[in-house]
């Protein structure tokens, strides 16, 4: 009988597929067993690493993503290898990686929106938030969308976090934008804006908001724009006032409060308008003969408690319409399939239990596959959050492989799978490639007192690393 792997001679052999936090929290863990000789392969379609950080990130939040100094740590352990630019399902099929890895890792996150499913959702000027938030990062898949920016009146469907930065990208100056590291084609055509007002729209009442209260307070502070809530919408419905005073939950309670002091201030006359309204829920986007978005059609909302006592919105009989050029929905992600990969279709996450991947038909996990993040849980939480999602995952791994619940590749050794990714993908980018490209996008950006600058075409890296 062969010895179980994961010594020196024999080490664990893992693949991620998916170079975003959920993957590098799951291979920090992997790298930190004691006693356990593990290397781990991550491959990412992209060339770039860091997944959301990178290409979610608000680029006016720049204090996030100084995580990717912890994923650059993990980077440097010699038992770490980066494959960018290799496309899972396209370049390696879970065959491939059955071949040469003891175990299999699929970080890849939730890649689409949440449909609106009402009429109109497709007209010219409607979107999904995603494909903003890609193309104002410079996501290649992205850098060619074009947004309309030349309307008076914008609306973003959805209270969360994402909406919220759509809503600040938007009514930042574009003094403001210049000292991030937006992606230039997004500077240029927001310098060009024609934006006065920007609607963010929530379903339920203040109390039920995503948001955090520094998004809310960072909302209230922006120079461009004034914050203008209604002071009707602002104020609390008796059941959200009950559910408020059993809870006694301070962050909400603080929340309604910066709500309803933003509602009793009048505007100062800023450049632009940020109206935040509740109770409301799109029923139909409405166009013009052209095809072209021209107004947004709401019902008002009320509350009622479900049988947990969770408050949910209901539409009453009173309609309203807003007068908008342009639409962002962010109401949700959705997790996309991959092949050769068990998936739920209604949740859109892995089949999976605490990060094994389950066999649909015996409902049993399949020896040496396991899933994190958003595609194991679902969209959910923040980039912290992922740590002790992978940590849950790697337990389940490490568990397993003590065990002798692993694969038995043919070909477990490094210098094959290297063999592989070459032949199938001889453009690869290394992670010495990788911080090459980082070096040069800092230097580019430091003349004008920036971040960085970034590529947004993968050509451009290509020809950057002299390819």
């Amino acid at each position: 009988m062969t010895a179980r792997p994961g010594t020196v001679d024999r080490p664990l052999r893992v693949a991620i597929v998916g170079a975003g936090p959920a993957g590098y929290y799951a291979a920090d863990h992997l790298l930190r067993q004691e006693g356990l000789v593990i290397e781990v392969d991550m491959f990412d379609r992209l060339p770039t690493p860091y997944g959301l950080v990178r290409l979610g990130v608000a680029p006016d939040h720049q204090k996030i993503k100084s995580v990717t100094g912890i994923f650059d740590k993990v980077a440097a352990n010699p038992r770490f290898r980066f494959y960018g630019g290799v496309e899972f399902g396209r370049d390696l099929t879970v065959d491939d990686l059955r071949r040469h890895y003891h175990q299999i890792l699929y970080s890849t996150g939730a890649q689409t929106d949440r449909r609106m499913g009402i009429p109109g959702e497709d007209l010219r000027g409607s979107h999904p938030a995603t494909e903003f938030v890609a193309w104002y990062n410079g996501h290649p898949d992205y850098r060619d969308y074009q947004f309309d920016l030349s309307h008076e009146r914008a609306a973003i469907v959805g209270v969360g976090n994402v909406a919220v930065d759509v809503a600040r990208i938007l009514c930042r100056t574009p003094e403001e934008l210049a000292k991030t590291d937006i992606a230039d084609h997004a500077l240029e055509a927001l310098r060009q804006s024609r934006l006065q007002e920007v609607y963010l729209l929530g379903r339920r009442g203040p109390a039920q908001a995503a948001f955090t209260n520094p998004e809310i307070k960072e909302l209230s502070e922006l120079p461009g724009a004034d914050l203008i809530v209604l002071p009707e919408e602002a104020e609390l419905d008796a059941l959200s006032r009950a559910a408020l005073e059993r809870s006694q939950d301070r962050a909400t309670m603080k929340k309604v409060e910066i709500l309803q002091e933003a509602a009793r201030r009048a505007p100062t006359g800023k450049p632009r308008r940020l109206t935040l309204r509740f109770l409301v829920s799109p029923v139909e986007v409405m166009g013009d003969e052209a095809g072209q978005v021209v107004g947004l059609r709401l019902v008002r909302n009320q509350l009622y408690a479900t049988e947990t006592g969770a408050l949910q919105a209901k539409p009453t009989n009173e309609f309203e319409e807003l007068q908008v050029g342009l639409v962002f929905r962010s109401v949700g992600y959705q997790g996309v399939p991959l092949s050769g990969v068990p998936f739920n279709e209604s949740w859109g996450v892995i089949l999976n239990e605490k990060g094994r991947v389950l066999d649909p038909a015996t409902r049993q996990p399949r020896v040496g596959e396991y899933t994190a993040g958003w595609i194991k849980r679902g969209p959910t939480g923040v980039i912290g959050t992922n740590k002790p999602d992978a940590a849950e995952t790697v337990a389940c791994m490490i568990e397993d492989a003590a065990q002798g619940r692993v694969r038995e590749p043919a070909e477990p050794d490094a210098g094959a799978a290297q063999r592989l990714v070459r032949e199938r993908q001889p453009h690869y980018v290394s992670y010495a490639d990788w911080q090459k490209l980082d070096a040069l996008e800092v230097a580019r950006g430091r003349a004008g007192g920036r971040p960085r600058v970034k590529f947004t075409r993968v050509k451009e890296m290509m020809a950057a690393l002299e390819r």
